[in-house]
This record gives structure tokens, sequence and C-alpha cells, in this order.
């Protein structure tokens, strides 16, 4: 998941369905159905991004459905397929303490509970039973590698540190 100014991702537009302007859609929120709770998209590709309003969501077997208002036939639909689901991060549920948007994390430093600096968050990957931060490395770092670090608060993740902007970890720089 990324972030663009003050917009945040949370799906794509994948296919159509139908003849009638429904789309088909990945979603990245958790759980997936989420995405519907947002009555206003941005729909953004290639080109300039525009604005949608959500007329109706649902589940199809295992694919999520989307009716967009004024996208009325294939043809309409067709045009979305691969522009990013964007909301305004202000439109963003507020989270418990502790609990943090993978939008969030990203670019945030990475240094273990010794100071050695690891790198900066790329993005994360879910797995599951957690997610894991992907840390690449840069010019401060103390080595050229990736480091996945599972992002398990009060084990391997000491504290995140927004405001500093930095994640620190509990994590062998060898492993």
């Amino acid at each position: 998941m990324t972030s663009v100014s003050s917009e945040t991702v949370l799906g794509q537009i994948t296919s159509v369905f139908g003849i009638q302007g429904w789309v088909k859609v990945y979603s990245y929120t958790e759980p997936l159905d989420n995405i519907f709770q947002y009555p206003e998209w941005i729909l953004a590709g290639t080109g300039a991004s525009r604005r949608y309003r959500l007329v109706r969501g649902r589940w199809h077997g295992k694919t999520l459905l989307a009716k967009l208002e004024g996208v009325d036939d294939r043809d309409q639909a067709a045009q979305l397929c691969g522009n990013e689901i964007r909301v305004a991060t202000e439109d963003l549920p507020p989270l418990e303490e502790g609990e943090y948007y993978w939008y969030q994390l990203e670019g945030l430093r990475v240094l273990t509970s010794d100071d050695q600096d690891l790198g900066v968050v790329d993005h994360l990957i879910e797995t599951g039973s957690n997610d894991v931060l992907v840390v690449e490395p840069d010019s401060g770092s103390i080595d050229g590698r990736q480091r996945l670090i599972p992002f398990l608060p009060d084990q391997s993740i000491e504290s995140v540190q927004l405001e500093s902007g930095v994640v620190v970890v509990n994590w062998d720089p060898d492993f």
C-alpha cells in the first residue's frame, strides 16, 4: 500500500463485470469489504485522478463488485480498469493506541535498540499470521542488505515514533 500527498490507496479496479457498468475490485482493506465504508473514491491511473461516488458495493462469490455513479455501461467501466482506489487520508477512521495504517509506517527509518541504522521501511507484506516490514538500505544504513522484519509489537518492534519518523526494532542486524 502507498500514499500520495493526502490520499491513501485502498485497492484497485481490476476488470469489468457485466454490461451495466459494474467493476471488480481488489481491496487492501481488512476485512476486504471495508472498502465499501468509503462513499467517495478517488480513482487514479496514468491520467488525472477523478472522484466517484460509490453507489453500491457487494460480494459476488469471492469477488468484490462496485457500482460507481455515472458509470453505466461496460465501455465506461473498462476505462477505469487498472486505476487505484484512493480515499482522502482524513476520511480514514481513527485507530486505537499502538495501531498504525501501513502508509504511516512507509518511509520511517528503522533503528535497532542499540542505534544501528538498518534502512527505511519501503512497504509491508501481509503474511496471514503478522505483517512484515520490508526494510530497504539507503546511504545511512549499516550495509546494503534488505531486511524482512515481522511487525510484532513488544517482540521485534520496540516502538514506533511517527513524530520523529523512526521505528525501533529488537533485531539482530546479522539476521
